[in-house]
């Protein structure tokens, strides 16, 4: 990679990029990051929790519309967050290049927290890991949730006591207590809230189909924040042209200013030899 890469992307300004060391997709700070956005998550379920519930209207648009806008905002969040700490190691790979150019030292770890294509995908990966495994455990185990059998009449009750029709009636008179499954589809669609909500009016084949989804539904995020921390190149590459830009159009304005001093200069010549 050449110091200064500069190509045209439309008449008149000039792409400038500038060369930066890579790093690892994974350094002393992967963890701590991964924790910072497993707590972003948190405070965005919240939200788009709160939003959503208020959003399981019977009004087929304005649910989707609702719940489609809390989807969008969340991905942006994330995407934005990525695309800031792509930028940041991007700036970091760029002053090692410098200092690699100059012979100036640097510790391995200093370059390892450099940009690496993979570092923002494996940081929303670590992140969310703790709501992806139950969700494929789920997708792995679920089912169509069928209707409770419901409260055996009082006139029937005899009628379990008989050897013949007992086994029967037993599911109304032993009911089934919640398992692991339902504990944890239960945390599950809280977590794809918004996805759920725009599922539910379609009927349980449409639910079943969400806790199948669910632990791609929730990949989304890591998704997110790994493609933003791509975008950090390009951000680099976007202020490096601006601050180009800016210096060419300063030049250009000083040497207009000089050349205005010089025709006035000239003009007043004249003046005095009379």
């Amino acid at each position: 990679m050449t110091e200064q890469k500069k190509k045209k992307t439309n008449p008149g300004i000039k792409e400038v990029r500038k060369s930066f060391l890579t790093g690892t997709a994974f350094d002393e700070r992967t963890v701590k990051s991964s924790l910072a956005f497993f707590g972003t998550m948190i405070l965005v379920l919240f939200v788009s929790f709160i939003t959503c519930l208020s959003a399981a209207s019977d009004n087929t648009v304005l649910r989707i519309l609702i719940n489609g806008a809390a989807i969008v905002l969340a991905l942006i969040i994330y995407y934005n967050n990525g695309s800031k700490r792509g930028t940041e190691d991007v700036k970091k790979g760029e002053i090692l290049w410098q200092k690699q150019e100059k012979g100036l030292p640097f510790s391995e770890s200093e370059r390892k927290f450099c940009f690496h294509p993979l570092k923002g995908y494996l940081i929303g990966l670590l992140g969310s890991a703790i709501f992806i495994i139950p969700a494929i455990y789920l997708a792995v185990n679920t089912s169509v949730q069928m209707t409770e059998a419901g409260t055996l009449p009082s006139w029937m009750q005899a009628y379990t006591k008989r050897s013949d029709i007992g086994n029967a009636l037993i599911s109304y008179t032993q009911p089934e207590g919640m398992q692991l499954l339902d504990y944890i589809r239960a945390v599950v669609r809280i977590t794809i809230l918004p996805y759920v909500n725009i599922a539910g009016g379609n009927g349980k084949p449409a639910l079943l189909t969400m806790e199948r989804l669910s632990p791609l539904i929730l990949l989304l995020p890591a998704a997110a924040y790994g493609t933003g921390y791509l975008s950090g190149r390009s951000i680099r590459t976007q202020i490096h042209t601006a601050i180009s830009e800016n210096d060419r159009k300063r030049i250009r304005r000083e040497q207009k200013r000089r050349k205005a001093r010089a025709a006035q200069g000239q003009k007043r010549e004249p003046e005095q030899l009379n």
